[in-house]
């Protein structure tokens, strides 16, 4: 099942030259593509609650759709929402989420890195 965090980990890491470190705390593990985070993930919660960054209008899209999304966690609520894994939004929409937030962050990153990552896209 994609909402737990083995499932959750297994799809974000098919995302290209995607990482994973844990640079604020234990709790939190972040997924990068080039030196940026695209998701944040609170592991340890019980269900497992994933930050991810967003176009502020579907930010507010998916808010309204699913009570699971709320504004991101200590971060920009603008541009970016936590979407508590619970079952309640399905595997297609968290999907779907997770792209465009790797799509947003992969193209604000520079030329060259965006060259060193295309092989592998």
């Amino acid at each position: 099942m994609l909402q737990t965090y083995e499932g959750l980990c297994a799809y974000i890491e098919t995302k290209p030259g995607c990482t994973r470190d844990m640079p604020f705390d234990f709790d939190t593990l972040c997924f990068r593509v080039g030196k940026k985070i695209f998701v944040l993930m609170s592991w340890q919660d019980d269900p497992v609650t994933i930050t991810l960054k967003c176009d502020p209008q579907k930010a507010l899209k998916w808010r309204s759709f699913f009570a699971a999304v709320t504004p991101g966690y200590h971060m920009n609520h603008k541009h970016w929402n936590t979407v508590v894994c619970d079952g309640s939004v399905p595997d297609s929409a968290l999907m779907e989420m997770i792209n465009d937030s790797y799509d947003l962050v992969f193209a604000s990153l520079s030329k060259a890195e965006k060259q060193a990552l295309e092989g592998e896209r």
